[in-house]
């Protein structure tokens, strides 16, 4: 069985946006790295959702 393992998204950590209120500044890259894959299982789930309602 093949898997995906995503790396650390570094250009993603070093480009985040500076004193915006809807995303605030992590400096931990381990929070980061965590917040990160938090919102990529999410977008999973929305497109495998919107997928399956197109049927």
């Amino acid at each position: 069985m093949f898997t995906v393992k995503p790396h650390f998204p570094v250009w993603q950590y070093l480009n985040q946006p500076l004193f915006h209120l809807a995303y605030p500044l992590i400096l931990n890259p381990r929070r980061y790295w965590y917040h990160y894959r938090v919102e990529l299982l999410e977008r999973c789930l929305i497109q495998s959702c919107e997928s399956q309602h197109r049927d």
